[in-house]
């Protein structure tokens, strides 16, 4: 009788677990993955987008809006909005995000605690702006900063020798006196992003610039306030903006949401952002213009 031999056994096993390892991650991937299909969830959709904190970059908001917009299953968008702004750059490439989207899905912003400068200019183009009553909305404005070490280097005895190829390329270096021409420089840059910004509410507030002027000297509006000046449309939470979203979509009943979950930072992502977001404003010696 031939007798059975296990040698190689063990080997089968091996590739056995790797190929099952490799089946069980792709499956995770698919599941988790913000494109999932509505085959297994099934149903039209709400999608909620956070835009929360310093705005530096516009690209995982901006990436979570385009993929929304593709997927038939969802049939608007609730931007929800916690932030005081950021730079100017990233804010407005959220608003063109949000303005090129319009007509294509419906976005509505929700206003969580506060919503002012950048990510208020964020929320502009969206189809409604929905706030608490005590929501923080508005500051209309740009402001800019930054140190100047002088006083301290003569202290010390520091002298910086700077070599430029022009009398404005180190306007905002730390190292020597502002001057006359640094503050006309700089102010005139100033005064265009605040033209962009009052002529963006004005076009998406349906009001006109001389309106919006009046209160664009980056003062700061309660929600109730906000709704009196036409800033807003309507007082409400974010379960109001949801269902008003599911309205505006064409879902009847109560919307099925669907969202991505962050993953949760650690002290160094804190750490490491801080230090990315200090360089983007440092490099070049070029100050980090705020609408804030």
């Amino acid at each position: 009788m031939k007798r059975f031999s296990k040698q190689g056994s063990p080997n089968r096993w091996i590739w056995f677990s790797i190929g099952l390892i490799i089946i069980l991650f792709f499956i995770f991937r698919i599941f988790s993955s913000p494109t999932f299909s509505a085959g297994i969830l099934g149903g039209d959709k709400i999608a909620i987008v956070r835009l929360e904190g310093l705005i530096i970059s516009s690209e995982q908001v901006n990436k979570e809006l385009d993929d929304y917009s593709k997927r038939a299953d969802i049939k608007a968008i609730v931007l929800r909005i916690n932030s005081g702004g950021g730079v100017v750059g990233a804010s407005q490439e959220i608003y063109e995000k949000v303005k090129d989207l319009k007509g294509k899905i419906p976005i509505i912003v929700s206003v969580d605690n506060v919503a002012a400068s950048g990510a208020y200019y964020a929320a502009l183009e969206s189809e409604m702006i929905i706030a608490n009553h005590g929501s923080i909305v508005g500051s209309i404005g740009v402001i800019l900063d930054y140190p100047v070490f002088t006083g301290l280097f003569d202290k010390i005895g520091l002298h910086v020798e700077t070599v430029k190829s022009g009398e404005l390329k180190d306007s905002g270096s730390p190292t020597r006196p502002v001057n006359k021409a640094d503050r006309e420089y700089f102010q005139a840059v100033i005064d265009d992003q605040h033209t962009q910004f009052i002529q963006a509410v004005a076009d998406g507030r349906n009001l006109s610039v001389a309106e919006v002027r009046k209160i664009a000297d980056g003062r700061i509006f309660t929600g109730n306030q906000a709704l009196n000046l036409a800033l807003i449309d309507t007082i409400g939470t974010l379960e109001d903006a949801i269902a008003i979203a599911g309205q505006i979509g064409g879902i009847k009943g109560t919307p099925k949401k669907v969202e991505i979950k962050e993953r949760r930072k650690s002290v160094f992502d804190l750490f490491f952002s801080k230090i990315q977001q200090n360089l983007g404003s440092q490099i070049g010696v070029v100050p980090a213009y705020t609408w804030r």
